[in-house]
């Protein structure tokens, strides 16, 4: 599975900016989805999540703003995110989970990454 995000960039505080993610590949192993973010010096947090099942989950702190979804036709995954905050500032990266067993132990385990996209907020 290959994954490839875009739509990063420069964006102020309150606006808004869509991240896609096209997956190819072994693209009928994929059981979930997901985004994630890191900042320097930080760990790689969950942004959202979309199973093949239809199931979400978001991050609390992007609840209410972010939305997780996909294009089937297109493979392709997209973060819709609203009401930007000079937090959000990151680089996004793009998972995939093909295991079958990918929520453990209270978090989500991705099997393929993205090489990620810069988005950077300001204030």
């Amino acid at each position: 599975v290959q994954l490839v995000e875009s739509g990063g960039g420069l964006v102020q505080a309150g606006g808004s900016l869509t991240l896609s993610c096209a997956a190819s590949g072994d693209i009928l192993s994929i059981n979930a989805m997901g985004w994630y973010r890191q900042t320097p010096g930080k760990q790689r947090e969950l942004v959202a999540v979309r199973t093949n099942t239809d199931r979400v989950n978001y991050a609390d702190s992007v609840k209410g703003r972010f939305t997780i979804s996909r294009d089937k036709a297109k493979n392709t995954v997209y973060l819709q995110m609203n009401s930007l905050k000079s937090e959000d500032t990151a680089v996004y990266y793009c998972g995939a989970a093909v295991r079958s067993e990918y929520y453990v132990g209270g978090r989500y385990v991705m099997d393929y990454w993205g090489r990620g996209t810069l988005l950077t907020v300001s204030s």
